[in-house]
């Protein structure tokens, strides 16, 4: 299954409601082109909302880290948003889950872009 990427805005925050796979190929050049699309348009925070994916390999790995380096040399920040338990694992395994903020949902991930920062 192809990864269909769709993008809403949410109260500045840019959401990529992601659904399929995220492997090595079209699909991890497609979430590269997307992201690297958001940070040109200027978009400085971004959600990954990843409810509908459905296997991550390495190369869909690798993107992730890419996109979060992308992002951090851009001054934007990327947040990731209902992870699958799959998806959770192979964050932990690659030993990459620390360096992403991750919420439950895309509702509270957007909304922590508002809270104040703690201290």
């Amino acid at each position: 299954m192809a990864l269909r990427i769709t993008d809403r805005d949410v109260s500045g925050v840019s959401v990529l409601d992601m659904e399929g796979r995220i492997v090595l190929g079209g699909e991890s050049n497609a979430l590269r082109e997307k992201f690297k699309s958001l940070l040109s348009a200027g978009r400085k925070q971004i959600v990954l909302n990843m409810a509908n994916v459905t296997y991550i390999d390495s190369a869909g790995l690798g993107t992730l880290v890419a996109c979060y380096n992308n992002a951090r040399s851009q001054g934007a920040t990327l947040k990731l948003a209902n992870l699958g338990a799959k998806s959770k694992e192979v964050l932990q395994i690659a030993r990459v889950m620390p360096f992403f903020d991750i919420f439950d949902t895309d509702s509270a991930a957007v909304a922590s872009f508002s809270a104040p920062a703690s201290t």
